[in-house]
């Protein structure tokens, strides 16, 4: 007997059809030609496993005779399960009880943490100083900026354009275990792109928020402790919103000596 014979005589004992390509697709290996006598009558998938393994089939008990049109695939269901000897078919093994097995009782799902959600806004000053912002600025607040900076002598050439970065970046797509912690790590990866790809090397963070919701969410991501950043581990230096600074005179005048002690680091630093 050829091996693909006996396969297809394996497979049928197992109640699996096998098909066959009738005709050879361009390209393609012909397929290996076989052929094999068709069973003269009706053979049980059981007793033909048996046959081919050499071994005797246990005497079929006696039933009544199927009805026309019987479920095929419950036959070939009986004969697969029955290739195992240690389980029953289906009609045995639905005499033997089965004992009562108590499902343990689902645990309470544990409160889900809130989402992390902000926006905000920065620029890179000198390639060294990253100036950090709550939200997106407006047109007018980025001229304030450039002022700002220029009037301090901080800045040496135009501003250069922002970028605004929102988290989550795909939102609703997964949930985090620890929002936070992911929010923080997402930030520091993307900063550290940015600089990687732009040969930036930070040495300060410009942080320029008030105490509002938006700014306490970044700030908390940031985790802005003893004047420094430990998300991005960088020294900080603190300074209003440009919103607030666009509100009066006064506090431009109250942020002028805390500028120019940044401009007098920038020239003592080397």
């Amino acid at each position: 007997m050829t091996p693909e014979v006996t396969r297809r005589h394996y497979l049928d004992a197992m109640g699996i059809t096998a098909w066959a390509c009738r005709y050879q697709l361009p390209g393609a290996a012909p397929t290996p030609a076989c052929e094999w006598e068709e069973p003269t009558h009706a053979v049980a998938p059981r007793q033909q496993l048996h046959a081919l393994l050499d071994e005797p089939s246990p005497p079929a008990p006696a039933r009544a005779p199927a009805a026309p049109g019987a479920d095929t695939a419950t036959r070939s269901a009986k004969s697969a399960r029955a290739l195992l000897g240690d389980i029953a078919l289906p009609d045995q093994a639905s005499e033997v009880p089965v004992p009562a097995v108590k499902t343990p009782s689902a645990p309470e799902s544990a409160p889900s943490a809130e989402p992390v959600v902000f926006t905000m806004t920065w620029l890179c000053i000198g390639g060294r100083w990253l100036s950090l912002h709550p939200g997106e600025l407006t047109a007018l607040e980025q001229r304030l900026l450039g002022n700002l900076l220029a009037a301090a002598d901080v800045l040496e050439s135009e501003l250069p354009a922002p970028t605004t970065f929102a988290w989550p970046p795909m939102a609703g797509v997964f949930t985090p275990e620890d929002p936070l912690e992911e929010a923080r790590e997402g930030l520091a990866a993307f900063v550290a792109g940015a600089a990687s790809r732009q040969g930036w090397q930070l040495e300060r963070l410009l942080w320029w928020g008030d105490d509002d919701d938006t700014a306490s969410t970044l700030a908390t991501v940031l985790d802005l402790n003893e004047q420094r950043s430990q998300t991005l581990e960088l020294p900080l230096w603190r300074a209003p919103s440009l919103a607030t600074l666009l509100q009066g005179s006064a506090a431009k005048r109250a942020l002028w000596p805390a500028l120019a002690r940044l401009a007098d680091s920038s020239t003592r630093t080397p």
